[in-house]
């Protein structure tokens, strides 16, 4: 949303400031509800007792807040340079791995022939919806290895794995592709042989399925109908100019053009 944000007000609206901040999901959210702030960019679906609190005051998704998926992103398992050995990991022992209950604490108790070094697990906290798809897509909501480490930053994510040979974490595509000079990727079979996440191969129907989501911004209706450059930027961010030509700059992989189509028709009908 930043470089939507930043190409709108250089290339549309000079005059218009947009203001991004950055929080993590649930934490936009609880500016979000309340109504501070117009949209709310979110990693993860809006969750039921989000939804329960617009209602508390007075919101009602679908009519007073619209979800927009803008793209989709590929959740990536992110090792060490000098790691030799995980370039390719099956998803049931990337899963495993994280399980609390999967016993799993050194490399060689994923395969015999790994190397009998403990594992440092990292991954973003519970602020982002990153952590939440995680734990809740991937995991099934199962207890986590205690000795996660999970941080509020990703650029901390970034450094604990660059200078740990045994460090692995997960976080969003875009955060990988500016980072291939310090990480690599795992390759995860998904039961059809090891899929390099790309952005040819993430989406819901392509290979990497498996650990693809969608990407969402929700946007304060009422606001929109008040404030013309609100309703303005809002049919900016799922044009062409915007998502769809921006997602793959920033790591994340286009809609089909007919659902951005949908978004504009829905934001043209608003008075």
């Amino acid at each position: 949303m930043a470089n939507i944000a930043e190409e709108y007000m250089v290339n549309e609206q000079p005059g218009v400031s947009v203001q991004v901040g950055r929080a993590g999901s649930s934490a936009g959210f609880k500016k979000f509800i309340p109504g501070e702030t117009d949209f709310s960019d979110a990693s993860r679906k809006i969750k039921d007792k989000e939804v329960e609190q617009l209602k508390e005051v007075g919101m009602e998704l679908g009519v007073d807040v619209y979800e927009f998926i803008l793209a989709y992103d590929g959740l990536t398992m992110v090792i060490n340079k000098e790691n030799d050995w995980a370039t390719e990991m099956t998803k049931d022992e990337i899963v495993n791995m994280y399980l609390a209950s999967g016993n799993v604490s050194t490399w060689a108790d994923i395969r015999a022939e790994w190397p009998a070094e403990e594992i440092a697990f990292y991954g973003p906290n519970e602020n982002h919806g990153t952590y939440e798809f995680f734990y809740e897509k991937i995991l099934d909501e199962q207890d986590m290895v205690g000795s996660a480490s999970l941080q509020q930053e990703y650029s901390t994510l970034v450094d604990l794995v660059s200078n740990d040979k045994n460090a692995i974490a997960f976080f969003g595509f875009g955060y990988y592709v500016t980072n291939t000079d310090k990480l690599q990727a795992v390759k995860v079979d998904f039961g059809e042989g090891p899929v390099e996440p790309t952005l040819e191969t993430i989406g819901t129907e392509l290979p990497y399925a498996g650990f693809t989501r969608p990407v969402f911004t929700y946007l304060n209706v009422n606001y929109a109908k008040e404030e013309p450059q609100v309703l303005d930027f809002a049919k900016y961010v799922v044009s062409f100019d915007g998502a769809k030509r921006l997602a793959g700059d920033n790591g994340f992989a286009p809609l089909p053009d007919e659902m951005y189509a949908e978004y504009q028709a829905q934001l043209d009908a608003l008075k």
